[in-house]
């Protein structure tokens, strides 16, 4: 999955893309599978992508999320994709 979010972090609004790793940072801290933001996701979720995702993009952010939060002036969802790739079974020889 990729989201792309515009965040605004009082400096204008960017605009950053969540990755493979993001989405498991954001599984592991959360403890939440990321196919369930699907169906509810909050400013929380949505600011910590956006972070990790800043990180990766080699975007300067405060160390601590928190810090990040207050700085925050504004996010959404600019675009989201499916996995172009979702997992599948194993192939099988039909001949």
């Amino acid at each position: 999955m990729k989201v792309t979010l515009a965040v605004d972090i009082g400096e204008g609004s960017i605009r950053v893309t969540t990755n493979l790793y993001v989405i498991v940072q954001y599984e592991r801290k959360y403890k939440r599978k990321a196919s369930d933001m699907a169906s509810s996701i909050g400013y929380e979720d949505l600011l910590f992508l956006a972070y990790e995702s800043c990180k990766v993009h080699g975007v300067t952010v405060p160390v601590v999320f928190d810090d990040f939060i207050k700085r925050a002036v504004s996010i959404e969802v600019v675009e989201q994709e499916a996995d172009a790739n979702p997992i599948q079974g194993p192939h099988t020889d039909t001949h």
